[in-house]
């Protein structure tokens, strides 16, 4: 009974103990885990198993791209994946020591992977020969569009500078130096919208093996930098990061303007005033017709002291390259080349 106090106040009951607890649901057994087969099944493998090239008896040759640069240069079938590849076959009349060296340094090129530069995917020696399997890209080279004596325009251009600059962008940061940036290693494809760098590393087998420069200014020595003829005149010494940014200035300057930027339209190269020109005059410029932003991207390459030269990460920041409007059309470089009615056979 509820207990009352001395005032008359009707005080509420205390419970008991027992009506204190609560009960707890009890906790109901878990299943036992099913047993799991060992070894646990692998997932599906994807259909498009990419194999290596493990020598030259895996190709078969089926037609021939091009020649030059000390070497010949053929379309190949890969037998085991039915991949299309280029190989370039490079004569070498070197000691055993000295071959042995340029496939040591050519491994660790094997091994560079960007987006931006064409794959190397085996280097082999046979019979004195330095056999190169490379990336085959079927759309030729800007040296063929020059071929064609098109002008390209700065947005066509633009596209194509960011795609080489991502390239040396990797390329140095590997501490890897070109030395050979010109239309003819710049290459295309058609379906894949892009523009790679081609022969990184080539040039100085060939600069070993052939021993002089090309004498004509579509060669590797029209497109190289002041310091690289005559290092005591530019302070003493070599950049070779830098000599490749002032070869791409004038690979861009060439397709804009379409000749050879120290060249007159028309003008046939003459090599001792060639070379007194790029060592002794002003450097070319961009002609008033084109953007501020292409003159000032022309300027930051075609510096002639290299140290004033502008880097690969710093041009990927250029203004030039940031002009939104440049990319709305055409969206992809093989579209490009219908607007400007040039054949993309290779």
């Amino acid at each position: 009974m509820p207990s009352k106090n001395r005032l008359g106040l009707k005080l509420p009951a205390i419970p008991t103990v027992q009506q204190q607890r609560t009960p707890l649901p009890l906790p109901l057994p878990l299943p036992l885990p099913l047993p799991l087969p060992l070894p646990l099944p692998q997932p599906p493998q994807a259909h498009h198993v990419k194999h290596s090239v493990e020598g030259l008896s895996d190709l078969e040759r089926v037609g021939i791209l091009g020649h030059g640069s000390g070497g010949t240069v053929y379309k190949v079938l890969h037998r085991k994946s039915s991949t299309y590849y280029a190989l370039k076959v490079i004569r070498l009349d070197h000691d055993h020591s000295v071959r042995t060296q340029i496939i040591r340094e050519m491994d660790i090129l094997k091994k560079t992977d960007s987006p931006s530069v064409v794959k190397c995917q085996g280097v082999f020696e046979e019979r004195g020969n330095i056999n190169f399997v490379l990336e085959y890209m079927d759309g030729g080279s800007l040296a063929d569009l020059l071929k064609n004596k098109k002008r390209m325009s700065e947005s066509f251009l633009a596209k194509v500078a960011r795609q080489v600059l991502e390239g040396l962008k990797y390329l140095h940061r590997e501490r890897i130096v070109h030395r050979d940036i010109k239309p003819a290693n710049l290459l295309i494809s058609k379906n894949v919208q892009g523009v790679k760098i081609a022969d990184f590393g080539v040039s100085r087998i060939v600069s070993q093996t052939i021993g002089s420069c090309c004498n004509s200014y579509v060669g590797t020595c029209a497109y190289m930098s002041p310091e690289r003829f005559d290092p005591q005149s530019y302070g003493g010494s070599y950049n070779g990061y830098a000599g490749d940014i002032w070869s791409l200035g004038l690979t861009l300057l060439e397709c804009y303007s379409g000749h050879f930027p120290f060249l007159a339209g028309g003008e046939q190269a003459d090599w001792p005033a060639l070379m007194c020109a790029i060592c002794f005059g002003d450097p070319p410029s961009a002609p008033p017709s084109a953007s501020a932003e292409f003159q000032s991207f022309i300027r930051c390459c075609l510096q002639k002291d290299a140290g004033k030269r502008w880097t690969a990460s710093q041009l990927l920041n250029h203004p030039f390259l940031d002009r939104k409007l440049q990319f709305q059309q055409p969206s992809n470089l093989s579209v490009a080349f219908q607007s400007l009615n040039i054949s993309q056979n290779a």
